[in-house]
């Protein structure tokens, strides 16, 4: 049967929101209608009533949201295992608003995540909201991770379509290509987008962010994770602002919380918004390891679940709102030693450089890789296409892919006229590499990707999607690259 529709858009409505009325009230008047006119979003939605499985937390202190995007699912239908079908949690991602981090810390749970479901037993956790919906969920959520959950905000993914067109398009840096047309008889979501870097609508936006044929759970969450930074990094205030009563409507008409209608919780809210509006999202990546029997279980032991409950919660954050552990366990930033080896690919990068030109490539010039890491592959062909700016001035591109070498992991090299993309603004840092000067775009402690450019085009080295590159071995990667 085809996947659930839900997805990244449907979550950050609720952000999107919050945003408009941190920012747009200019004035106290302004704030207190701006404020009821919220109230009123939340009380049309559904409240849910989970005061006593909630920590309460005092103004301005630090608070964690649970996000859910899930299905409703047809009158009669039952789960995998034959019971009454209550509806799916399509994904699960807790969100911390901390005022004295520089960054909003964003951890995705995976639907598969093999998990104790309190009076249940042993299941995956995506079980739990068909076994007991939102509070089942919330509590599973919290024996395994040891966090305290402040709000919790349910959203129907029937709300999409309407949300990504008040929201708009985003651009993406697409890491391989998605495909599946099921001609050969599977029952899988069609989808057919090419990789590079490009503006995402519509359907092609939800076919990215709910892809998972052929990956896995943690594939697919930092995809979606990825999807939000770079939308969150492209949505201007004043568009925001322009479309408050649009962002309203939808998140009152396709949302359930347990805010309800009080005005003190979501001024609470509102305070931690205001000051973490400018900061970054920090991916908490899941390195958990999927089992290969026929259950698919994603497991985690009790050493990485602790380690998700410290990056979540930053390094300052006391204990008190931990559940698991007596002490804190500062990490101490280890220096990068990993040897840098990479095996030699010029004469395979310079046919994938050749097959550009006869697609017809010319203007920019080809850069190709001439050493890949161990394992690594690339995935022919590459591909040469024209690019569009938010103004609609039309840009030369390529792309070509290389297969890490494990399940859904692709990194790649991207080459463009347009000097200036989104997704090339606010580098950390600068290096100096061989003859390039390289800037370096972070996640948290991780890398992003590197680039760097010419007088008349801009090239980058992108990251899988769980970031498996180190810094040093992108840098390398960056000085054995050389053009046709």
């Amino acid at each position: 049967m085809l996947e659930p529709r839900g997805g990244i858009f449907k979550r950050l409505v609720l952000g999107a929101v919050l945003i408009v009325f941190a920012t747009s009230a200019a004035t106290a008047g302004a704030l207190f209608d701006e404020v009821n006119a919220l109230v009123g979003a939340f009380e049309r939605g559904q409240t849910l009533e989970l005061d006593d499985e909630l920590a309460q937390a005092d103004a301005g202190k630090p608070q964690t949201i649970l996000l859910l995007g899930s299905d409703t699912r047809a009158k009669g239908a039952r789960d995998y295992e034959g019971r009454k079908a209550r509806g799916r949690s399509d994904t699960m991602m807790l969100v911390r608003l901390d005022p004295k981090q520089d960054q909003i810390a964003v951890l995705s749970l995976p639907r598969d995540l093999k998990v104790q479901i309190p009076g249940h037993g042993v299941d995956k956790l995506n079980a739990a909201y068909a076994l007991g919906g939102v509070k089942l969920t919330l509590n599973t959520i919290k024996q395994f991770t040891g966090l305290r959950v402040n709000h919790v905000v349910n959203i129907d993914f029937r709300g999409f379509r309407k949300a990504i067109n008040a929201l708009g398009c985003v651009y993406v840096d697409v890491d391989r290509r998605y495909f599946n047309d099921n001609t050969a008889g599977e029952q899988y979501a069609t989808i057919d987008i090419k990789p590079g870097y490009q503006r995402l609508c519509d359907q092609d936006a939800l076919d990215y962010v709910r892809y998972r044929h052929t990956d896995n759970d943690l594939i697919r969450a930092a995809r979606q994770q990825g999807f939000l930074r770079q939308m969150k990094s492209q949505i201007g205030v004043a568009k925001i602002i322009r479309d408050r009563k649009a962002l309203i409507k939808i998140f009152g008409k396709y949302t359930s919380s347990d805010i309800g209608g009080s005005r003190k919780k979501i001024l609470r809210i509102l305070k931690l918004v205001i000051a973490s509006a400018n900061k970054p999202l920090h991916q908490i990546h899941f390195t958990a390891r999927s089992l290969s029997d026929e259950q698919g279980y994603v497991t985690a032991g009790s050493e990485e679940t602790h380690r998700l409950a410290d990056e979540f919660l930053g390094a300052d954050t006391g204990d008190e709102d931990k559940q698991i552990g007596n002490k804190k366990r500062k990490r101490k930033k280890k220096r990068d030693t990993t040897p840098v080896r990479l095996v030699d690919a010029s004469g395979m990068g310079k046919q994938m450089a050749l097959q550009l030109v006869n697609q017809g490539a010319k203007g920019l010039d080809l850069y190709y890789p001439r050493q890949l890491t161990p394992r690594a592959s690339f995935i022919a062909p590459p591909r040469f296409y024209t690019l569009r700016d938010k103004k609609g001035r039309k840009h030369r591109a390529f792309r070509m892919v290389i297969g890490y070498g494990d399940i859904g992991e692709y990194y790649g090299l991207q080459g463009t006229t347009w000097r200036k993309p989104p997704i090339l603004s606010g580098p950390r840092e600068e290096r100096k590499t061989g003859s390039r000067t390289v800037e370096v775009f972070y996640d948290g402690e991780r890398v992003r990707l590197v680039a760097w450019r010419t007088r008349s085009a801009a090239y980058w080295i992108s990251n899988t999607l769980t970031q498996k590159l180190t810094l040093r071995q992108m840098l390398a990667l960056v000085r054995a690259t050389k053009p046709l």
